[in-house]
C-alpha cells in the first residue's frame, strides 16, 4: 500500500457485524494501521473509523464500524442507529459474521441492515480455522443469495479474496468533486453556534434557546455567498463526557463528530465573554487531526466590549495560551444578537477556502525548500547529516508536502515547524494547519 490522499470522492467501504466477530482485526489486516482498537471483548468499537487505502490499484475509504447488537444498553442502540444512518452514505458494504458461533437472529437483522441500505455487500464468514469446515460454515449463510467468503483473520486467510471483491465491485468513476465547501459549527453547548448559523442563511432554520442543549440533530443547509456554494453544518454543542447524562446528548456528540469528519472548514465557536477553555482546547486538537480548516469565532462580543477590559487584546492574549499548539489559527469576532462581525466572518471563510485549494508547482516549491533549508543546521541522524533531496505536494486539503530525504527519521518535530513557519510565510497560509511527511528517498543512502 502506499500514501493515498483523501479525497471527497473516494468510494467508501463499510465493515459492519456484531460486537466481537473481527471486524476491527479486518480493519488493520487491509489499511495497516492499528487504528481500530482490538480487544477480545465485545463492544470496544463505539465510534467510526475511516482511513484512506491505495491497494491493488483501486483507491477507497475503508470504514470501521461499531458493533451492532439487539442489547437494550443506550450504547448499542446509539451504535445501531449511527452505523443504520450511515450506510446509506457508503458503495459497498462487508458484513462480517462468526463461524464458531454460526448464524443468530442479530445475524438477520445485519443483512437485513444491510439489504435495506441497497448497496452491494458480501458476507464474511470470520474464524473458520480449517478449510475443511469452510463449507459447513457457509451453510448457514447461503439462504441470503449473496457473495460468500469464508475467513480466517488471525491467520490472514480470506484477506485477499476479499480485497478482491472490494477491488472488482468499486466503480471505475465513484464519483465527481463536489462543489462548494462543508462549513461545520462546533463548540460547547449555549455559545450561540445556532444563531450564527440561522446568520449565515439569512433564515431561522434552527431551534434557538437559551437553554443549553437544545440542538439535538446535525443540520446540512447549503447556501452561495458571493458567488461561491458552501453546506453548512449546525451541530449538537460537545459537552465533557462525564456531563452526557442524557440519551440525546450522546447521540448528538457522536453526530457532532461525524459531522466534523465530514467537513472542510470547521468554525469553533466561543463565548468571547469566557474566552476559550480547556474543553475548547480538546475540540480544537480533534480539528487538527482530522487535518481541518479553522476559524475561531468569538461571539457574544457585544457583551465582551462591555464587560471585559481590552476585550479583543484580551480574548487574542487567551487564545495563544489556551490555543499554545495552534497560535496562529484564525480569530473572528462576532454577534449573533446584533448581527456585528457576520461579514468579517465572510470574509475569513473566503480566505481560508484559498488558502485550502492552494496549490504550488512543484519547480517553485523546491526552489523554496532548499533556500530555506540553508537557512538553519541541518537534522542529524546518528552520526549522519539528514540531506533532503526533493518536496512535493500531496493532494491533500489543507495542504500537505512530502519531503524525500536520505534519513527521514532523523528529521525532528522541532524541524518540521521550522518548514511549517516558513511555508506558511511564503504563500501566506498562516491559521492553516499544514503537514509535512518525509519519507525515505531511492537516492543515497549514507
Amino acid at each position: 500500500m502506499s500514501l493515498n490522499p483523501k479525497t471527497d470522492f473516494a468510494s467508501k467501504v463499510a465493515i459492519i457485524g456484531r460486537p466481537n466477530v473481527g471486524k476491527s482485526t479486518l480493519f488493520n489486516i487491509v489499511t495497516e494501521t492499528r487504528k481500530a482498537v482490538v480487544k477480545d471483548q465485545a463492544g470496544v468499537t463505539r465510534d467510526i473509523i475511516i482511513e484512506p487505502v491505495d491497494i491493488w490499484g483501486k483507491q477507497f475509504d475503508l470504514i470501521d464500524t461499531g458493533g451492532i447488537t439487539e442489547a437494550g444498553d443506550l450504547f448499542s442502540k446509539l451504535i445501531k442507529e449511527q452505523v443504520t444512518e450511515f450506510l446509506h452514505s457508503v458503495d459497498l458494504i462487508v458484513a462480517v459474521m462468526d463461524g464458531r458461533v454460526g448464524l443468530v437472529p442479530e445475524d438477520r437483522d445485519i443483512i437485513r441492515v444491510a439489504k435495506q441500505a441497497g448497496k452491494p455487500f458480501l458476507l464474511v464468514i470470520n474464524k473458520v480455522d480449517k478449510a475443511q469446515e469452510e463449507e459447513i460454515a457457509k451453510a448457514d449463510f447461503y439462504e441470503f443469495g449473496v457473495d460468500i467468503v469464508s475467513a480466517s483473520f488471525e491467520q490472514r486467510r480470506g484477506v485477499g479474496d476479499i480485497i478482491e471483491w472490494i477491488t472488482k465491485n468499486i466503480p471505475e468513476n465513484p464519483g465527481t468533486v463536489k462543489e462548494g465547501m462543508n462549513i461545520t459549527i462546533v463548540g460547547k453547548p449555549n455559545v450561540g453556534k445556532s444563531s450564527i448559523c440561522n446568520l449565515l442563511l439569512g433564515v431561522n432554520r434552527m431551534l434557538v434557546s437559551d437553554v443549553a442543549g437544545t440542538t439535538i440533530d446535525s443540520v446540512d443547509s447549503p447556501f452561495v455567498y458571493n458567488g461561491r456554494k458552501y453546506t453548512l453544518v449546525d451541530t449538537a454543542g460537545l459537552r465533557k463526557s462525564a456531563k452526557r447524562e442524557e440519551d440525546l446528548e450522546i447521540i448528538s456528540a457522536f453526530k457532532s463528530h461525524e459531522a466534523l469528519r465530514r467537513s472542510d472548514i470547521v468554525l469553533l465557536m466561543v463565548d468571547g465573554t469566557i474566552g476559550p477553555t480547556d474543553q475548547d482546547a480538546r475540540i480544537m486538537q480533534s480539528i487538527l487531526e482530522d487535518h481541518k480548516g479553522v476559524i475561531v469565532v468569538a461571539n457574544k462580543s457585544d457583551l465582551g466590549n462591555k464587560e471585559v477590559p481590552e476585550y479583543r487584546k484580551t480574548f487574542r492574549e487567551q487564545v495563544e495560551r489556551v490555543f499554545h499548539f495552534f497560535k496562529d489559527v484564525h480569530v473572528v469576532f462576532t454577534s449573533a444578537k446584533t448581527g456585528n462581525g457576520i461579514e468579517d466572518l465572510f470574509e475569513t471563510i473566503e480566505k481560508v477556502t484559498d488558502q485550502i485549494n492552494f496549490r504550488v508547482p512543484t519547480s517553485e516549491l523546491n526552489d523554496f525548500f532548499f533556500e530555506t533549508i540553508r537557512k538553519a543546521p541541518a537534522p542529524v541522524y546518528g552520526t549522519n547529516n539528514v540531506k533532503f533531496y526533493y518536496v512535493t505536494q500531496t493532494y491533500q486539503k489543507p495542504p500537505a508536502f512530502i519531503a524525500f530525504a536520505n534519513h527521514p527519521d532523523g528529521v525532528t518535530n522541532s524541524y518540521r515547524r521550522f518548514l511549517v513557519k516558513n511555508i506558511k510565510e511564503r504563500w501566506d497560509l498562516h491559521g492553516l494547519p499544514i503537514r509535512i511527511f518525509c519519507m525515505k528517498s531511492r537516492k543515497g543512502g549514507e
